[in-house]
């Protein structure tokens, strides 16, 4: 006599009781979440699709998602500027720190701290030097156009063309922060941060109309966590040195490259390796 496996006993379990119409089936296939598997497989498609798109398109994409994410920037200044001397004033003030980040995920621009996980799903199914090269080509144009973007509207901000000399001194204030911290600090604390924003891009296939607040409760928590994200944290770094706060060794050396490090490691390193590890015997990889 046959004896069902555990795999087989799963599937059974599984499936809706006999007592369902089709109508009711169905619309409790509408109502469940996706398995593992299945997001695994949504992922990996849309990584898929941006390992091939054209340069220019990555170029221009990640360009806006450098310029969109320092809207976290003034966002935090903004409140904060407008808040008493209060230790209870920096759990409102983080809350402009998600918008950059709604904009930037909602709106599908090319952010690298995302495609720490999304892009590397078909390298680890399909673990070929052709999908490594086309993962550190996307990074690598990806990367770079986040920095130019936040870049430009640090120099912006720095030379007062789009804030107010009350709102450029608010900003200094929140972006001083990061100074607080030596490269190695700063390196440990990308690596939640790359975690985190790595698990956004797992959990918005089962979101199902909470997209915003999923990346608002996340980034929020990257917020009064004082967690270092590369890309948004970059804006603060640029302006740190655009404005004489700091020098370009402190910029790139003591911050941007650490927290990079950082990001890599935890969207990667921990997040992209544990969610396609759950998976990989069930879908033959």
């Amino acid at each position: 006599m046959h004896k069902p496996d555990d795999h087989e006993d799963s599937e059974a379990e599984a499936k809706p009781s006999e007592g369902l119409s089709e109508d009711e089936i169905e619309s409790v296939a509408e109502r469940s979440a996706g398995s593992a598997k299945v997001v695994h497989e949504v992922i990996r498609l849309q990584g898929d699709e941006e390992l091939d798109r054209p340069a220019m398109s990555l170029i221009f994409s990640g360009l806006a998602a450098g310029v969109a994410i320092t809207t976290s920037i003034l966002a935090e200044a903004f409140l904060q500027q407008r808040l008493p001397d209060a230790p209870w004033a920096a759990l409102v003030s983080s809350l402009g720190y998600s918008i950059g980040f709604v904009i930037v995920i909602m709106g599908n621009l090319q952010l690298f701290t995302e495609n720490t996980v999304t892009a590397v799903l078909p390298l680890a199914t399909h673990p070929t030097l052709r999908n490594l090269v086309r993962l550190g080509r996307l990074w690598a144009i990806v990367f770079l156009s986040n920095m130019v973007g936040t870049f430009l509207v640090a120099l912006l901000i720095a030379h007062r063309v789009i804030v107010s000399p009350e709102q450029f001194h608010a900003a200094i204030a929140v972006s001083a922060r990061i100074l607080e911290h030596d490269a190695l600090t700063t390196l440990a604390l990308g690596v939640p941060a790359g975690f985190l924003v790595a698990s956004i891009a797992w959990i918005l296939p089962n979101a199902r109309g909470s997209e915003f607040w999923v990346i608002v409760a996340i980034t929020y928590v990257i917020a009064i966590g004082g967690f270092s994200h590369v890309v948004a944290g970059s804006g603060e770094a640029w302006l740190l040195w655009l404005s004489g706060q700091s020098s370009l060794g402190q910029a790139v050396g003591g911050f941007i490259l650490p927290a990079l490090a950082g990001n890599i490691i935890g969207g990667t390193g921990l997040f992209a390796v544990v969610a396609h590890g759950q998976v990989r015997r069930e879908i033959g990889a």
